[in-house]
């Protein structure tokens, strides 16, 4: 069986984290996640302290293992957020979009466990000084918000840089993934676009079939020109704002107008005109809908059946 050190640490019992999706990671599928044995986690996007605290409270009638709750440090509910967690005492917090450092004493002395999800060596080494317990070190081939470097050339480099647990993110479906970045140094992944077709995803129907019906090909990355580029599936919506992203006679504020609750449209209401339907480059792997726990099965079987096979590679 696959563990590592972060299994010790967060006492799962292997080491794959479910990605946060806002508007599609909640206590359903965080509970289901957990139950199999990762580490399920809540996705606070841009949602009001008070929807999450419902979705913390509901996933602890649904599991009795550990979770988390991402805290997207850009949305203005995130002071907010990082309060509710503190009292709340989730086991665990991952961030994203930001630099967590104001909340950082405060969910140390909590006794939360805090990974945050950095796109660079540099960042990595900034929150490992504060006191973060491990990193998700996430490649831009990851869905939603997305950085530059690669996973490829990312995980080895923040395992250089820092001496905390690091896990791999971005370009991650199946057990090959997984068995690659094992040894690109990472301690176990986070995996988003598979656990959207789970079962207990309660997303819209038709962004699982999209999902399921996409090649290699069919994601875009858009608004690097703000300064915080989307990674989703190509659609009339990510289309035309690819276009208006390089129209000079189109603001930034306005472009940034285009994009308000384009996922929320596409989650919940599977609007294929209006919606962004956020997902990773790996979405053309994903071939079947699952249970969370035949998913994470499926992933460490393969893995470990690879691992195992590697001196078989070696003369």
């Amino acid at each position: 069986m696959i563990t590592s050190e972060i299994c010790d640490l967060l006492g799962i019992r292997y080491p794959i984290f479910q990605g946060a999706m806002a508007w599609i990671a909640d206590a359903s599928l965080a509970g289901a996640v957990s139950n199999a044995g990762g580490l399920g986690i809540i996705a606070g996007g841009s949602a009001p302290a008070s929807v999450i605290a419902e979705q913390i409270r509901l996933v602890r009638t649904l599991t009795d293992q550990p979770f988390g709750v991402n805290i997207m440090l850009k949305s203005p509910d995130a002071a907010d957020l990082a309060e509710l967690v503190t009292q709340e005492r989730v086991p665990v917090v991952t961030t994203g979009a930001g630099n967590p450092a104001v909340y950082m004493k405060k969910w140390l002395e909590a006794g939360i466990t805090v990974i945050p999800v950095v796109p660079s060596s540099a960042i990595a080494k900034m929150v490992q000084r504060l006191g973060a317990h491990a990193v998700v070190a996430e490649g831009g081939e990851s869905g939603g918000h997305v950085g530059d470097l690669t996973t490829m050339a990312l995980v080895p480099q923040v395992r250089d840089a820092v001496t905390i647990p690091v896990l791999a993110a971005g370009g991650i479906g199946d057990g090959r993934g997984m068995a690659a970045a094992l040894m690109l140094g990472a301690c176990g992944v986070q995996m988003g676009t598979r656990f959207l077709v789970a079962k207990e995803c309660t997303v819209h129907q038709t962004y699982k079939d999209k999902i399921l019906a996409a090649k290699d090909i069919d994601t875009m990355s858009t608004g690097k020109r703000l300064g915080h580029p989307v990674r989703a599936l190509k659609t009339p919506f990510t289309r035309m704002f690819f276009e208006k992203e390089y129209d000079s006679t189109v603001s930034n504020e306005q472009l940034e107008q285009l994009g308000e609750g384009a996922l929320r449209l596409a989650a919940k209401e599977g609007d294929e005109e209006r919606g962004s339907f956020m997902a990773g480059q790996i979405a053309g792997l994903v071939h079947e809908e699952q249970t969370a726990a035949e998913i994470i099965h499926d992933v460490i079987t393969e893995a470990e059946a690879l691992l195992k096979g590697a001196p078989s590679w070696v003369a």
